[in-house]
């Protein structure tokens, strides 16, 4: 039973939790990205290029593949070098990688600012300045000087 409880302990924990609902949105966000460059750049890239498909583009390295097939099915007749995938899963990685130094870097600007800001002390209450008073006036009795009268 203590393992059980243990363990409860564990995944509850504020890190735990934290960690688990990053990789959610992660997953989410890593979609979204998929979709920016396959939906959007890289139709755009593969009109620059001639009206191809740019994620097809390959060699194939094996002489059972004919020319002019689309990518999956090139890879069930032999090997291809599949180039253009690569390419489009490269740019997935740049645009993410982009993006989170984008959002660290934000953060990292937000956390110098609240460290730069100095803390300005509160003013001392009446207490604090009649305890001052107090303690200046007894150091000067004690040091045999005589504290003005008012």
């Amino acid at each position: 039973m203590s393992m059980l409880k243990e363990f409860k302990e564990f995944a509850m924990r504020g890190n735990v939790m934290d960690l688990a609902i990053g990789i959610i949105i992660g997953a989410a966000f890593s979609g979204l990205v998929n979709s920016v460059v396959n939906d959007l750049i890289m139709p755009l890239v593969g009109k620059a290029i001639g009206d191809m498909d740019f994620s097809n583009l390959y060699v194939a390295l094996s002489a059972d593949v004919p020319e002019g097939l689309a990518l999956e099915e090139a890879r069930k007749l032999g090997a291809v070098f599949a180039w253009g995938n690569f390419i489009t899963v490269l740019l997935n990685f740049l645009i993410l990688a982009f993006i989170i130094f984008m959002i660290i870097k934000g953060m990292n600007r937000l956390m110098r600012k609240k460290a730069a800001a100095p803390a300005v002390p509160p003013a001392p209450t009446k207490e604090e300045v009649l305890l001052t008073e107090m303690r200046d006036s007894l150091r000067q009795i004690a040091t045999g000087q005589t504290a003005p009268r008012p």
